[in-house]
């Protein structure tokens, strides 16, 4: 689909193949009526991301590519998450992000600040702020990039600065097996990538759900970076495992990360339950000889007041189609240029179990008079409650749109 004004030109490309070289030939034929000026590209796992950059730049030339691996892909052409898939959206004219890129090698609440501080240089006052960075730190031992830290550091080094930050962690599949990132020129590591729009765009957000409580109110006791010791002084562990009804088996914790997180609520923690309250985290993993769960981010700490949230499909679904709603009403009668979804992998079929895919709840529902695309994600970032935060097992519906005049 194209999105096509005087100044502007949008395109998306979407592929599924095999083969790497032909993946790009395919996807990339929307692109070459109006050569872009930026690629976005979302990589399935399987396909060389090598392979990728060499075929845009033969067919496009040196046309910045930025994005990265992707553990799907989605578009209205079709959305899957075989790792064959390559989503690309292309940018030209007076919409064209400019893409600042932050290794973070030197930790990531310094490499956040630093890129914060990047940011700030050049982003007017309230501008869209695409973040992307690759969620796996390490495989041997299992280490991610913590996006709360991220997100702690950018917001320290924007200053006074107010921006809207939205994005998302890159994998290349649901098992976090690896991760990387095109910086515009090349593939890397263990780098984020802000593609700040240019004055004049603005973006709404809708932060899909679908966890409940089953639990009350409970204290996190003891707790040492992102694993969680004790809940009211008892194992982490052995307590979520008596309020699911659940024993422990030999997949180090994948039982929890499918069925539930921990959530903390935001506000008035008496007033009746609203999803759009809470900031819940999955589980990473579970370790039976210490009792301990380990989630997504280290943003908990002790003293916090968390519960068990349980993982409901027909309440993901709900929420998909009421966000689907509420943004098509927000869309009537502006100048909308691209709707960009960052859904959690977790929320595909394959994992969650749910019978309907709720991409497609999202490709059905909304309205299609906007360019459309998106990425399976390990993480989402999105406003929240005025403040950027990473969340776990949501989506994260993005419309870009020229201001209101």
């Amino acid at each position: 689909m194209l999105c096509l004004t005087a100044l502007a030109v949008i395109q998306i490309g979407y592929s599924r193949h095999s083969d790497a070289r032909q993946a790009v030939l395919d996807g990339i034929r929307p692109l070459l009526d109006h050569r872009p000026s930026l690629v976005l590209a979302f990589c399935g796992g399987k396909l060389d991301p090598d392979t990728v950059l060499s075929t845009l730049r033969r067919e496009l030339g040196e046309v910045p590519v930025v994005g990265g691996a992707a553990a799907g892909g989605i578009a209205r052409r079709g959305f899957g998450y075989s790792g064959l898939e390559l989503v690309l959206i292309g940018f030209s004219g007076d919409v064209t992000p400019t893409a600042l890129v932050q290794d973070m090698l030197s930790g990531e609440i310094s490499a956040g600040a630093a890129l914060g501080a990047q940011v700030a240089a050049v982003a007017s006052e309230g501008a869209a702020v695409l973040l992307l960075f690759d969620s796996v730190a390490s495989r041997m031992p299992l280490r991610l990039h913590p996006a709360s830290h991220i997100a702690e550091g950018f917001h320290r080094g924007l200053g006074s600065r107010s921006v809207t930050l939205f994005g998302g962690g890159l994998l290349t599949d649901m098992n976090l097996s690896d991760s990387w990132v095109f910086d515009g020129a090349a593939l890397r590591r263990h780098t984020a990538v802000a593609l700040v729009f240019p004055p004049g765009i603005a973006v709404e957000t809708a932060i899909l759900h679908g966890c409940r409580p089953i639990s009350t109110f409970m204290e996190i006791t003891r707790i040492d970076g992102a694993e969680v010791y004790e809940l009211d002084g008892q194992p982490a562990l052995g307590v979520i495992e008596r309020m699911l009804g659940l024993r422990l088996g030999e997949a180090q914790g994948q039982e929890l990360s499918l069925l539930a997180t921990l959530g903390q609520k935001q506000g008035d923690p008496f007033a009746p339950y609203d999803e759009n309250c809470y900031v819940n985290r999955l589980i990473l993993r579970a370790s039976p000889d210490t009792g301990s769960v380990t989630l997504f981010e280290p943003d908990f700490f002790p003293g916090a007041k968390v519960q068990i949230m349980a993982r409901d499909n027909a309440l993901m679904l709900d929420s998909a189609r009421n966000g689907v709603a509420a943004m098509n009403r927000m869309m009537q009668g502006r100048d909308n240029l691209l709707a960009l979804y960052i859904d959690c992998a977790g929320r595909a079929s394959a994992r969650s179990g749910a019978l309907t895919e709720e991409a497609e709840v999202v490709l059905n529902g909304l309205t299609d008079s906007v360019p459309f695309a998106g990425f399976y994600s390990g993480v989402e970032v999105a406003p929240f409650q005025g403040y950027s935060l990473p969340l776990d097992w949501t989506g994260v519906l993005a419309v870009l749109r020229r201001q209101d005049r």
